[in-house]
């Protein structure tokens, strides 16, 4: 996929409906010649649209009018490409937790988390989020994220979690002032209720910073893995972080985390982690699969705004509390 077919096709599978301004912009980027001149100079990875308008945003660049960007980007190419160079869209979403969340209460309860792709880790505290599925709520307090969900009935019960930790290339400090307005940053333009779930989840973890740790997937997952407490579940899980894998890279992950005991909980697209056979997605949107050691189970949206359960699913927490834990093989 060219670098104009890649800004195209975000307009129209992720942006439309979503986000008009990243609409508009996507698309004129698409067609836009000298941007599109710039952007090839940079390595495959780091053209992503998410990236360019988040640095744009972040350096205080307008993204509402493509004239506008356009005139601001070739001016100050410079500057943008030195940020895009050292940055990566880690757009720490905490409203995943919502389609996480029924899988984690199902499983054999206390939980030892472990992030891949962590970012500031604000996807590590799904206990202390407040959850709205429908009519049905659960949990107390701010966020509370709300999630359309169909084919199963929500969960009843939030996650008893005695660890977190979590593993990225590049950790966010939920203290530092500049992490949280970079986060803020890749915040598309016209989602204040995310900014505001943002500063709320950031209050969250700011009052427990979480452990981060500096590293790679699949050299350091393993050591990391191994200070799990005893007792407790472990679950090595990810949203949205495997894209930005190279698929060799991707492969070796899956064989170390099927090898660690415990659990693993995926969120990715179909074309990140491929399944043999998938049911038709519900919509034209742009959905991950979620998916439990290897099994797909839902199409769900990029920033936990739903879940569609590919066949209605019945777990009482009582009988998979009393299942035996397992390793990762599928």
């Amino acid at each position: 996929m060219t670098t104009a077919m890649r800004y195209a096709d975000f307009a129209a599978h992720e942006a439309h409906d979503v986000s008009p301004a990243y609409e508009r912009l996507s698309l004129a980027v698409s067609r836009d010649d000298e941007v599109l001149a710039l952007l090839g100079m940079l390595p495959p990875i780091k053209r992503q649209p998410n990236l360019l308008f988040g640095v744009v945003r972040f350096l205080g660049g307008p993204v509402q009018d493509p004239a506008a960007f356009h005139r601001y980007t070739v001016r100050n190419w410079q500057v943008i490409e030195a940020e895009i160079r050292t940055r990566t869209t880690q757009t720490n979403e905490a409203g995943r937790c919502a389609v996480l969340l029924p899988v984690l209460a199902a499983l054999p309860q206390p939980l030892a988390l472990l992030e891949v792709g962590a970012s500031a880790g604000l996807c590590l505290y799904p206990d202390r989020y407040a959850y709205r599925y429908g009519d049905h709520v659960i949990g107390c307090g701010e966020p509370i994220l709300d999630c359309a969900m169909t084919g199963a009935a929500p969960p009843t019960r939030l996650p008893d979690v005695v660890w977190r930790s979590g593993l990225d290339l590049n950790p966010l400090d939920v203290t530092d002032p500049a992490d949280v307005e970079w986060l803020e940053a890749l915040i598309w333009p016209e989602h204040t209720h995310r900014r505001a779930r943002l500063r709320d989840a950031v209050a969250v973890a700011a009052s427990e910073p979480p452990s981060l740790l500096r590293g790679d997937l699949v050299d350091d997952l393993p050591a990391l893995a191994a200070q799990a407490p005893a007792g407790a579940t472990l679950v090595v899980f990810h949203s949205s972080v495997l894209y930005q894998v190279p698929k060799p890279r991707r492969e070796a992950f899956a064989d170390v985390v099927r090898g660690l005991p415990g659990h693993w909980i995926s969120n990715e697209a179909p074309d990140v982690l491929p399944y043999d056979t998938l049911p038709t997605p519900p919509d034209a949107s742009s959905l991950n699969v979620l998916a439990l050691d290897g099994r797909p189970l839902a199409w769900t949206r990029s920033h936990g705004q739903s879940i569609a359960w590919f066949a209605r699913r019945e777990i009482p927490d009582d009988q998979v509390e009393q299942e035996p834990h397992h390793g990762l093989q599928p």
